[in-house]
């Protein structure tokens, strides 16, 4: 059962993270259109990361290796049928909400924030856990995809898989069956199988 659970986790949580951080950022380009207003509010809450050319990179990097590892995992799963526990679709939209609302609280506390607590009155931060519902709702359905995407390709491998062939089988079930429908030999029934002693030829 643990390892039903690690494959559907594998495949769901870096989709989640995806949609939770690209709602993140849209959450901040829909409060602060203007880049500059944008870029100093982002410096001024702990989001400095979020300027960084290399950040969306990196961890696109990091959740595109684990989505693989979580994909090839649900497909042996397929052929196995073991592999593979669907997540409940209640973590698709609770936990998006949660890791963002942590997130925040963190950003805040990190970069000194008096009352990081008052995070949760920002318009950024409302913004942003509205925004989480229609992607937690849009990976949901990717999941769903994948899994029977998954699914399909292991019935094609299965149904392309060559047979193993019965004609030994077959064979051997036959020859015991001719053995035991032949009758006994002169042996088994008694009698001693050498004719009379031969005439000698002259007398």
């Amino acid at each position: 059962m643990r390892t039903r659970r690690v494959a559907s986790w594998l495949l769901s949580f870096p989709l989640m993270v995806v949609g939770s951080q690209v709602a993140h950022g849209l959450a901040y380009r829909w409060v602060y259109p203007n880049a500059h207003v944008r870029l100093s509010a982002l410096l001024s809450t702990g989001h400095g990361y979020m300027g960084t050319p290399g950040y969306l990179p990196l961890l696109l990097g990091v959740l595109f290796a684990v989505e693989l590892v979580g994909v090839g995992w649900v497909l042996a799963g397929s052929f196995r049928r073991s592999l593979r526990r669907p997540v409940p679709a209640w973590a698709f939209a609770l936990l998006p909400m949660l890791g963002f609302t942590l997130q925040e609280l963190l950003e805040r506390g990190l970069s000194g924030a008096p009352s990081p607590w008052l995070t949760v009155l920002a318009p950024t931060f409302r913004a942003g856990l509205l925004l989480q519902l229609p992607f937690a709702l849009a990976v949901y359905l990717l999941v769903k995809l994948l899994l029977r995407s998954a699914d399909h390709v292991a019935r094609r491998l299965r149904g392309t898989a060559v047979p193993r062939p019965r004609l030994a089988t077959l064979s051997l079930r036959w020859v015991v069956l001719e053995a035991r429908s032949r009758p006994r030999g002169a042996m088994a029934s008694g009698h001693a199988g050498r004719g009379p002693p031969a005439q000698p030829a002259f007398s």
